[in-house]
């Protein structure tokens, strides 16, 4: 069964969000916790650490590294497992029970490129 649609925001609420396409450079094990791993990103001009909840998702989450997907760059940075993330990373399928995948560009594009 599809999950009901969120309540409507407006453009302007969307346009405050910041996504961007980074490369995944590295997946490291954050020790202190069950679920997060920390991915170290490049966005062109700037590289951002990213918590992850992917932990027992995947059976090796290394196979992510040099991949690009989107990321929410403009998130409140926020500490966890005592590391600090500088953003979100999007995957789907964990909000609708199966394993997540990476929300990624259908083709290659420069690190840093906004959606929009």
């Amino acid at each position: 069964m599809t999950a009901p649609v969120k309540p409507v925001i407006t453009f302007d609420e969307l346009e405050k969000v910041d996504i961007r396409v980074g490369t995944i450079k590295l997946v490291e094990d954050v020790e202190n916790s069950r679920k997060l791993i920390k991915l170290t990103v490049d966005f062109g001009d700037f590289t951002r650490t990213i918590l992850t909840g992917m932990k027992g998702e995947r059976e090796n989450p290394k196979e992510i590294e040099g991949q690009q997907a989107l990321f929410v760059v403009n998130l409140a940075p926020r500490k966890m497992a005592g590391e600090l993330s500088e953003g979100m990373l999007f995957d789907i399928g964990y909000a609708d029970g199966i394993v997540p995948v990476l929300a990624q560009p259908e083709k290659p594009v420069p690190n840093g490129t906004r959606l929009g």
